[in-house]
């Protein structure tokens, strides 16, 4: 189901309706500063399942976390100083950097590597999301697996069968965030994305 919404002063009441649906245990497509993602609640683990079922993608693939601002991040993430100024640096903004995971991250979410991918996104709908929801949001592309991404929000509901609603703040972008992984000191880019990385490395 489609709930359109204004991207830049999303409406209080329809951030909180889709949190309603998110703490139900249900899966939505939302906008961000790159491409539309799915996301979930952190907490409900078989909401995480259902993603990777409905995305097509292997367990050992990662999920990012969308966090509100960088003051949230050390809950989740070990930050030392100078990583810290590097976040500082690029976020909000269209990056997901993996960091090393602390003990606040729900079991069922460590990978071998025991890492977390990181998001602030610079858009203000998935970040009033996680302010009302008050803990992360699972976030993934809204894409199949080995697809492009979905830049139609009618597309997004369509789709994916069972969402709980989508969000539709207009059309979205069709390159997904720059992966950056930070869990062993140094700079290292996964995936080159919307984030420019010159300054990076």
């Amino acid at each position: 189901m489609l709930l359109p919404l204004n991207p830049t002063h999303p409406e209080p009441r329809k951030i909180a309706r889709a949190v309603e649906m998110l703490e139900r245990g249900e899966i939505i497509g939302y906008p961000t500063d790159t491409v539309y993602g799915l996301g979930c609640d952190i907490l409900n683990k078989q909401a995480i399942e259902r993603i990777y079922q409905l995305k097509g993608m292997r367990k050992d693939k990662a999920l990012a976390f969308i966090c509100p601002d960088l003051s949230d991040i050390s809950r989740y993430a070990i930050v030392e100083n100078h990583t810290y100024r590097l976040l500082k640096r690029f976020l909000p903004g269209p990056y997901t950097f993996i960091l090393p995971a602390t003990r606040e991250v729900p079991k069922y979410l460590h990978l071998k590597q025991k890492t977390v991918g990181i998001r602030v996104p610079a858009h203000p709908v998935p970040v009033a999301l996680v302010q009302a929801l008050g803990r992360p949001l699972i976030s993934t592309t809204a894409a199949p697996v080995g697809e492009d991404p979905l830049v139609d929000p009618a597309e997004v509901d369509q789709r994916f069968k069972g969402l709980g609603l989508v969000l539709d703040a207009g059309g979205g972008g069709m390159v997904p965030t720059t992966v950056v992984d930070l869990s062993e000191g140094r700079v290292h880019i996964v995936r080159q994305g919307a984030g420019p990385t010159d300054e990076l490395v």
